[in-house]
């Protein structure tokens, strides 16, 4: 197995909140690098309990920041993307789906990047984006200065809808948009985003600017397809193919985050930079089935079960596991690392928290989340409780959505997740919902039916995805055809030397 990158963090420079006495107070305007992976949810971190994936890097950026323990996404991938680039729930962008138009985000909402960009941000973005790919919704129209991405949910992806991915693409030597210029890369797909994003901070640093990398690699995401020497490890332990791999490209994750952690000290840029690492969903499973399948063996031979962090569902459900992803926050000397929050957070409160951190002002009307930097500061300090609301969406094309009202959705407050109307789970004392103790808490199934009822009524006419026709064209497949007729396809390579390694 390759050998992973070990972060030394304290030969580095030790701790960034010992500053001497004489040194300017915090710059008012952070960088900020968010690493949002695709589909790994929250169990597959050594920090977590994983008993087979070896995450080192992870584990040292979790001991040095803030953990939100109970941080609450979207069910699936586009969803969370849109209310983490808004501040709002992903059904008031529009956003339902993850395919047949209904994955873009609205042209009405203004973004986290144009926010950013406003108070003077570089912006870019490395990987995924999932929010339209016709021009109109593609990130370089919506507050990105650096785009370097592929298109639909996945390398490779095409359905009868405008979402696809340049055709025959692979995870090897992807071809990748950049700057509206499709191009050659060579390597693994994560390693590709992570060197482009590496590479542009280290340029963009050289600027007297502060800049925003939002670093989304489609790993671990099916088709699991990992390096062979990420995969061996777990193939040898046996596991099968797919599991193998899933487990692998997470590693491959972990390798690639602690180059980019590397590349901040070396530039002296780590006391001036916050990192925040989180999912996008729920864990998939890595095609590997229900939980509980028994999935491999150790090198012992003992078959070991799935594991799943002692949740309740996977990717695509509205229960604590389709939706509970990690969210590490770290911000050296501007608060302190190795502490955990326990109250609820979720995708809608990165918005406010990176703007107010950036000292920009919400758009008007459109942010509902939180900002989160109170509880950065102070995980004990005071946070009224209120209730989060989840919809897995996905109805089919052209069908009422209010028939789906009641189905597939959850609400949660800091105590209890109310499910589809017919399930009442004490998180506190249940984390595993196994009991149903909707008898025993009238008053708190009256008042989240209520808030649930005003909750889709000031949502439903902000679906404005669902009568979309479906495009007769695959944008990224008409552009890239035009490219190759126009003058192909040139080879893309870091600027920076430096960002080869």
């Amino acid at each position: 197995m390759k050998t992973r990158i070990l972060i030394l963090l304290l030969m580095l420079g030790g701790p960034a909140a010992l500053q001497a006495a004489d040194e300017p107070a915090v710059p008012r305007q952070p960088n900020i690098v968010l690493i949002i992976t695709d589909d790994q949810g929250y169990p597959p971190l050594a920090r977590h309990g994983h008993p087979w994936i070896r995450t080192p890097n992870l584990d040292d950026l979790y001991d040095r920041s803030t953990r939100f323990t109970r941080f609450l996404v979207s069910p699936t991938c586009s969803p969370t993307r849109s209310a983490l680039m808004t501040g709002r729930h992903s059904m008031r962008n529009g956003v339902t789906h993850t395919i047949l138009e209904r994955e873009r985000l609205t042209l009405n909402a203004v973004t986290l990047a144009q926010t950013l960009r406003s108070v003077g941000y570089q912006t870019g973005i490395f990987g995924k984006w999932h929010l339209g790919d016709e021009e109109p919704y593609q990130p370089h129209r919506r507050g990105f200065d650096e785009v370097f991405i592929h298109g639909a949910g996945g390398i490779g992806q095409a359905y009868d809808c405008s979402c696809a991915d340049v055709p025959d693409n692979s995870y090897f030597d992807p071809v990748i948009r950049h700057n509206t210029v499709f191009k050659k890369t060579r390597g693994f797909c994560t390693d590709v985003f992570f060197t482009a994003a590496i590479d542009w901070i280290h340029r963009t640093s050289q600027r007297n600017q502060p800049f925003f990398a939002y670093v989304a690699p489609n790993a671990p995401h099916a088709p699991y397809l990992a390096p062979d020497d990420w995969k061996q490890r777990f193939l040898k332990a046996g596991f099968g193919e797919d599991q193998a791999a899933f487990y692998g490209m997470i590693e491959n994750i972990d390798h690639n985050v602690g180059r980019l952690l590397l590349h901040l000290h070396g530039d002296d840029l780590m006391n001036n930079t916050v990192v925040i690492f989180m999912s996008d969903n729920g864990m998939t499973g890595g095609g590997s089935g229900r939980a509980g399948q028994s999935l491999g063996s150790t090198p012992e031979g003992n078959r070991m079960p799935f594991f799943n962090a002692g949740m309740k569902g996977l990717k695509g459900s509205p229960d604590e596991g389709g939706i509970r992803v990690p969210f590490l926050v770290r911000g050296d000397g501007r608060w302190p690392g190795g502490r955990d929050v326990d109250r609820i957070a979720g995708d809608i409160d990165i918005f406010p928290t990176l703007a107010e951190l950036a000292g920009a002002e919400n758009p008007a009307g459109q942010v509902e989340g939180r900002s989160l930097l109170p509880l950065l500061r102070n995980p004990a300090a005071e946070w009224p409780d209120r209730y989060l609301f989840t919809h897995v969406g996905r109805w089919p094309t052209a069908a009422n959505p209010d028939d789906f009202k009641l189905k597939n959705f959850s609400i949660r407050s800091q105590q209890f997740r109310f499910v589809n109307n017919e399930f009442l789970f004490d998180m506190q004392a249940d984390p595993g919902q196994q009991t149903n103790v909707i008898d025993q808490h009238p008053d708190v199934v009256l008042k989240m039916r209520k808030a649930w009822d005003d909750w889709w009524e000031q949502t439903r006419p902000l679906l404005v995805n669902e009568s979309a026709p479906m495009s007769k064209i695959r944008p990224f497949h008409q552009l890239y055809f035009q490219q190759l007729q126009n003058g192909g396809i040139p080879e893309w390579s870091p600027e920076w030397t430096g960002g080869r390694q």
